[in-house]
Order: C-alpha cells, then structure tokens, then sequence
C-alpha cells in the first residue's frame, strides 16, 4: 500500500517597515504592506485553494486527507485582514478530513537559542489551534523542519505529541527510503514522518519549468510515481508550502487542474489511500531509528540551517535577539513582549541571507528589502528601541517598587510611632 501523505505550511510574518537610528516611536511592523500581501496571497492561494479541497473532500466521500501548519502571525493577518480564509479552514476542519499540526506560535528559531520560549510559544500555538479548529495537535513541525536529535527528545517530554515531521534528507537517510514510518534515536513513543523531497519538488519548484524533462506534469503521470513505490513503501509524505498553489505555481501554469485530478488517479489503485500524518504514524510501525546529531531543515540544497544562521549578520542579530530574552520578560509588558516575539520570526533572518546563488530567487519571496545589509541594518535599528524600551519600563517599574517601599515604610513608621504614643498614655501598662 502507498498512503499519500498531503502537509502544507501555511505562513506570512509581519514585516518591517523602514526604520532608522533616527526613529524613536514602537510602530515597527508595515501594516499597510502586511496587509497588501496578506490579501493577495488571500485571493490567489488560500481561498482558491481552501475551496478547491473542500469540494475535493466532499467529492471523494472523506477518502481525500490533508494536514496543514498554519502560524500564530498569519491566523492574526487572516483575523484582521482576510477573515473569509480563516471561515474556510474553519469548514476544512469540521470536515474530519482535515488535521492541524503543532509548531511555534512565531515560526521562530527558538528551539536553537531558548527552549523556555520555544516551550511557550508551541503551547500558545496549542491553545489558538484549539479555540479556532477545535483539535489539539498531535503531530510537531518546527520551523523549516528544522531538527536534530536534542528535538525530539525535548518534544518527547512535553508528552502533548505523537510524532514530528521534518525533511528526509539524503545526508541522513543513506541508503533508507522516506517512505517508511521511523523512529527517533533513543525514543520510547515519538515516531517521524520525512518528506519525500523529490516528488514534493516535482509539484512546489519543478511543476512550470519548460526545461524539465518531465514537463508538463500531469497527474496520471505523478500518480504512477505513486504507484510505483508500492511494495517500496508505505507512505509518500509530499510536504511543501500552500503558497505554491497560486502564488509559487500561478493558476495559468495549471496547478489547480493538476490538484483537482489528482486523487482520481491516485485512488485509481486500489491499494493507494490518503492519509493525514497522525493517520500515517498509527497505521504503519516504524522500520527503523534514524539518529541526527547534527541539526537539518528543508531549506535550499543543504537541507541546513545555513539560510537563517549562515553568516555574521545574522549571528549577530539573533544572538542580540535572544540575549536579552530575560529583561524583555522581566518587564511584564504585553506589548513589549509581543513585539519582540513577532520579531524572532525566521523570516527577518532569511531576508539576511547572502546565499545568492543557487537559491537566490527562493530568499526574494516577498523580501521588502534591497539587500540583505539593509534588512540587516533595519532589523537591529528596530531590536536597539526595543531594548531602549525594555531599560525603560524596567527603570519605570523599578521606581514605582521604590516609591512602594517607601510609602510602606513611612506608613509602618506611623503605626510605630503611634504605638509608642499609647504606651506613653497615664494609666497604661
């Protein structure tokens, strides 16, 4: 049997606008680009696509399955700017056929630099999952795919999971197929799900490039790639961005008749299924452990973490990001606090990237920025006022504390005082 195993990361961050040295005032984020943005992917993938596969869904009697991951920063966009979307994966969730991974509120790398905050921010994430689609997740993807073994061990003691995604890279698997259920090294429970990069590339990079051999992909073609890795496999974990239908892949290249096609000729075999990842994992027992010391992702050729951490820049502003984690939460201000997560999404860190070869064009995706030194240059422009703000309320509530224990000393010296007055009374012992 080969299951097919549909996951799409869904995600925007709130970019920055233009600040300077100069700039003093906390309206850090391009509400006006955000929401221009927002409303645009809206309009050409989230909601064609969102309506696409709940007619598929109805079409198939619950046979076709999908998974998404959506951000925290995004579900904020769509509440404020594109609502419509978020009552669509709304329907797509009453359907049962539709699964909602976990993953950090901010699509941060927190996991790399604080595991209290990345804590905090997948049990926020939890509960927004929860309040708008009514499911607790049950399988973790953290940002980019990122992972490595220290991961897994630590979303094993949170004890909420039941398996994780992440990329199933040449690197790692050696001569070992993506397409079997594995477990982590050294774990009791957990078991990982990894993408089979060369087919998910086949429909999110490859789908419109004339010069590829396989051009034009259709979808009995892609369905015989399936089918072919019965008796090879178990599941065809096809794992990419939702932006690729409509936005990466345009209408005009026919992504979406591609789609609509689809499980016809994938259900055609009858061994062939859909499954969602939670689906995967209870289904099929892990063949084998796979052990990863050393930290991977889905990005670029690598599979590294190079795109986020791959130069000083970037060191830099995320080692002064997360170094003043502690004063940022000593503060006890929502809008601070906020402010700083918002800006931990990778993201800010991807339009740093001087990777400007091979993967040039994927790091322009909707980059405000001229170059990755202005983005650079912005970013800490934005973190130095942050921090300024943070000295500034701690200062504020330092001397509100001080003016307290002041007040409750004078007033314990009255009471004192007054004590001593009716010990003095005639008549009183």
């Amino acid at each position: 049997m080969a299951s097919v195993c549909f996951y799409f990361q869904v995600h925007q961050p709130f970019r920055l606008g233009h600040y300077t040295i100069f700039d003093s005032h906390n309206n850090y984020f391009d509400d006006s680009r955000n929401a221009q943005i927002c409303r645009k992917v809206a309009e050409k993938c989230y909601l064609p696509s969102n309506l696409l596969f709940l007619d598929l869904i109805k079409k198939y009697h619950g046979r076709f399955k999908i998974s998404y991951s959506i951000t925290g920063v995004l579900l904020e966009q769509l509440q404020l700017y594109a609502p419509r979307v978020l009552e669509t994966f709304q329907e797509l969730a009453d359907t049962g056929c539709v699964e909602f991974l976990g993953e950090t509120y901010h699509h941060s790398l927190s996991f790399l630099y604080s595991h209290e905050e990345f804590i905090r921010q997948i049990k926020a994430h939890t509960r927004t999952i929860q309040k708008l689609f009514g499911q607790r997740p049950r399988i973790f993807r953290n940002t980019e795919l990122i992972y490595n073994n220290n991961l897994a061990e630590l979303i094993e003691k949170l004890g909420t999971f039941d398996g994780i995604i992440t990329e199933g890279a040449d690197h790692i698997l050696g001569y070992r197929s993506p397409n079997f259920v594995y477990r982590p090294v050294n774990s009791k429970r957990l078991k990982l799900l990894l993408k089979n990069y060369r087919l998910s590339d086949d429909i999110a990079f490859r789908f419109s490039n004339r010069s590829w051999s396989q051009w034009p992909l259709k979808a009995d073609k892609f369905a015989s790639w399936v089918n072919a890795i019965n008796g090879c496999g178990f599941v065809v974990n096809l794992f990419m961005d939702y932006e690729t239908f409509g936005e990466h892949q345009w209408e005009s290249t026919g992504i979406f008749d591609f789609m609509r096609h689809l499980p016809h000729e994938i259900l055609k075999h009858p061994d062939n299924d859909f499954k969602t990842p939670s689906e995967a994992i209870n289904s099929y027992d892990a063949v084998d452990e796979i052990d990863i010391p050393y930290t991977i992702s889905w990005a670029d050729i690598e599979r590294d973490i190079s795109a986020w951490r791959g130069n000083p820049m970037q060191e830099n502003a995320l080692a002064e990001l997360y170094g003043f984690e502690k004063k940022v939460m000593k503060t006890h201000d929502p809008e601070i606090i906020a402010h700083w997560r918002k800006l931990q999404t990778s993201d800010h860190f991807y339009y740093m990237c001087t990777k400007y070869f091979s993967d040039g064009d994927v790091h322009k995706y909707f980059n405000p920025y001229e170059s990755p030194y202005d983005s650079y240059i912005n970013f800490m422009n934005v973190l130095d006022n942050l921090n300024y703000r943070c000295s500034q309320s701690l200062s504020q509530r330092n001397r509100k504390a001080s003016a307290r224990s002041c007040k409750k000393a004078i007033l314990n010296q009255k009471q004192n005082n007054e004590y001593s007055d009716l010990l003095c009374v005639p008549g009183m012992s």
